[in-house]
């Protein structure tokens, strides 16, 4: 049986028959779970109460609980999360005037270990599953009292390394059986790693891409992401070609500015002509300091590349930023609950 909350009809429908119970109680769970939100048997009141009992016994809770909430000055509440084995994740539940978005993790750790980012910087520990990846849909919508509006799988990890479960959390979402969101509404982030992104074209879903490029050409890529996963990025745009063919979605590129290193106006032209050329809208964002070594633009050169992207007639936008007084960046809530973790008895670092 497959954990809660990653239960299936068909499974359901299955324990029904094996408990002695009527189909009908599979399509009870299911509206108690994804409709009505109850995310504990307990509080299915729909069901007997001895059948509660066995499917709690049976299924268990949410394989995740928040260990730590942090709330920014803008209402963006970002979600410290852990797990059965006590590995931690984040998510971010970002809040904006007229809808409210979640922003998911994939992995525990990172292994792609893109210079800049917090998420990558203690690699990759291992994969989520289905049911602890939908915890977190779950946590974050008792946080706000309703399913979000949009999501993003932009937290830690590369979402399409691990394309099974991902898939299958995917199906859970969009599902009619289960809350029913529009593929549309929906962001896969990657780094364009081999074979992610055609397998996800190949799903035929309207799904938004996004793909982490934060450079144009090969050389500049190389000096913010390690050799290991990294592809030449005439590979990964003929990838965005073919999902734009196959999925009918145009590709966002995200590009995370780093001061000195991606942000002259040879970087501006090439990026632009790149958009250009792949139909791709360009997601500029100003980097989020993580002790890196890394430095954000100033304001005036970060708008100065934006209006270098606009005058050559690319499809760009600078994100609106959120969080920015809470541990921003992605990665950075869980990294200080990790050294907080490794600090011995005296507040020294192990």
């Amino acid at each position: 049986m497959t954990a809660f909350p990653a239960v299936g009809r068909a499974e359901l429908e299955a324990l029904m028959a094996q408990w002695g119970q009527p189909r009908y109680r599979a399509g009870q769970v299911l509206e108690q779970l994804w409709k009505s939100r109850r995310f504990d048997f307990g509080g299915m009141s729909t069901l007997p109460a001895s059948l509660r009992e066995k499917l709690a016994a049976e299924l268990g809770g949410l394989p995740a609980a928040v260990s730590r909430r942090c709330e920014a000055a803008d209402g963006t509440v970002k979600l410290l999360l852990e797990l059965r084995d006590g590995a931690n994740i984040e998510m971010v539940v970002i809040p904006f005037e007229d809808r409210t978005a979640f922003c998911l993790s994939t992995q525990v750790g990172c292994p792609v270990g893109c210079f800049f980012c917090a998420s990558g910087a203690a690699g990759l520990e291992r994969n989520l599953d289905a049911s602890e990846m939908l915890a977190e849909l779950c946590l974050g919508a008792a946080e706000i009292g309703r399913w979000p509006d949009n999501v993003v799988f932009m937290g830690i990890g590369e979402g399409l390394l691990n394309c099974a479960n991902l898939f299958a959390v995917l199906e859970f979402m969009t599902g009619k059986d289960y809350i029913g969101m529009s593929p549309r509404r929906i962001t896969v982030s990657t780094s364009g790693v081999k074979g992610g992104i055609r397998k996800l074209a190949e799903l035929g879903r309207e799904y938004n891409l996004a793909v982490s490029l934060h450079a144009p050409d090969d050389a500049t890529r190389a000096k913010i992401i390690p050799p290991a996963l990294r592809r030449p990025v005439d590979e990964i745009m003929a990838d965005v070609d073919f999902y734009r063919e196959h999925a009918g979605r145009m590709v966002t590129l995200e590009y995370t500015l780093l001061d000195g290193v991606n942000d002259s106006f040879r970087c501006a032209d090439d990026l632009a002509q790149l958009a250009r050329k792949h139909c791709c809208k360009v997601n500029l964002i100003g980097y989020n300091p993580t002790g890196s070594g890394f430095k954000r633009p100033p304001r005036a050169k970060i708008k100065a590349f934006l209006d270098r992207l606009l005058a050559a007639k690319a499809h760009a936008t600078l994100r609106l930023e959120r969080g920015l007084d809470r541990d921003a960046a992605c990665g950075q809530l869980r990294l200080s609950a990790r050294k907080s973790a490794q600090k011995s008895p005296d507040g020294l670092e192990k």
